[in-house]
């Protein structure tokens, strides 16, 4: 009988990460975590207590943004509605955070919903659901686009088909989210890059932002052959640093699918070990791209099962100490503020 498949994502060990303790780097720094989840599945809960509870653990975090998660979806409805209850359910914990009993930070400022852009045009009908349901919230929108040949490559449930991206009905959904000022979250491969950009040319006029590094894998065939795969994920992001109207997100890298393993340590990783492995892409995206288009993001809970929150962002401001204030002021806020039109 063959063993049980590992879980999509390493489960959150409060005891493991309590091991390691840090002094808050810069307390003052402002952030914006431009990708976080909540949800309540089957042995992992995190909601708005627990993202609280890391908002408060030192670092000044002043708005985050909340992203398509696959949670709280209608249980009832036509099919292509549903997701609207998760955009309901993140405004309602917005509508918590504004009221100031919770503090100063404003949790899910922005909202990054999720409707089915293989609808083309007939997408717009949804859209206008989920703006409503965000009551002003609502910045963008997330479709599963994650896919690859390998099935050892897997951070998802939601497997996408092959070439999604470059089928006419996704194009014109794209197109229909730029009318409606609204951005495109992408989370794909790093294999699948040159139709994230095809994608940006077909629809100059959209804000496509990049999640997790552009999709650094570390598993599978690239097990073991880290320089490789970085050379592989290099030359694969190099060319959406060529189209203005394109942004990364910096992080994800604690999720298995990367590779590094740190959830595997006796010990939770610190922020010098973050920031020694992480060094290459965090670099190369700041290079490639220019502080003005990217962002730091959590990705919390998932990159909780690797590393803690204080730690994460220590790491953050370890590998851009050398950088200007300026430019540090739009990786860990400006970038995420203009792009999500947050206040």
């Amino acid at each position: 009988m063959s063993a049980p498949a590992a879980p999509l994502h390493a489960p959150v060990r409060p005891e493991w990460l309590a091991l390691r303790s840090e002094p808050v780097i810069e307390p003052d720094l402002e952030i914006v975590d431009a990708h976080h989840h909540l949800w309540d599945r089957p042995g992992s809960s995190y909601l708005l207590p627990e993202l609280l509870a890391d908002l408060g653990d030192g670092h000044h975090v002043v708005q985050t943004v909340f992203v398509q998660s696959r949670s709280m979806y209608r249980a009832d409805g036509p099919e292509l509605y549903r997701p609207v209850g998760e955009v309901e359910f993140a405004n309602g914990v917005a509508a918590m955070s504004a009221s100031g009993v919770y503090g100063a930070s404003r949790a899910c400022a922005g909202i990054v919903g999720c409707a089915d852009l293989s609808l083309g045009e007939a997408v717009r009908p949804v859209i206008d659901a989920l703006k409503s349901a965000g009551n002003g919230r609502l910045r963008g929108i997330r479709f599963p686009v994650a896919y690859h040949e390998d099935k050892r490559v897997l951070s998802t449930p939601a497997i996408s088909p092959p070439g999604l991206m470059l089928q006419p009905g996704f194009q014109a959904a794209a197109g229909v989210l730029a009318e409606e000022g609204l951005s495109l979250d992408i989370w794909a491969y790093h294999t699948q890059l040159a139709e994230v950009a095809a994608l940006a040319r077909h629809v100059p006029g959209l804000n496509i932002v990049v999640d997790h590094c552009g999709g650094v894998i570390g598993v599978g065939s690239y097990a073991g052959r880290r320089d490789a795969a970085f050379s592989a994920w290099e030359q694969a992001v190099r060319p959406l640093a060529a189209l203005p109207n394109v942004h990364v997100k910096i992080g994800g890298l604690g999720m298995r699918v990367v590779g590094f393993g740190f959830e595997d340590g006796k010990l939770p990783p610190t922020s010098e070990q973050l920031a020694g492995a992480w060094r290459p892409y965090v670099e190369t995206c700041i290079e490639l791209f220019g502080p003005e288009r990217c962002m730091f993001e959590s990705n919390f809970p998932v990159d909780k099962g690797a590393v803690g929150y204080r730690s994460l962002w220590n790491s953050f401001k370890r590998l851009t100490a050398s950088l200007s204030p300026p430019e540090r002021s739009a990786l860990f806020a400006g970038t995420a503020r203009r792009v999500y039109k947050l206040g």
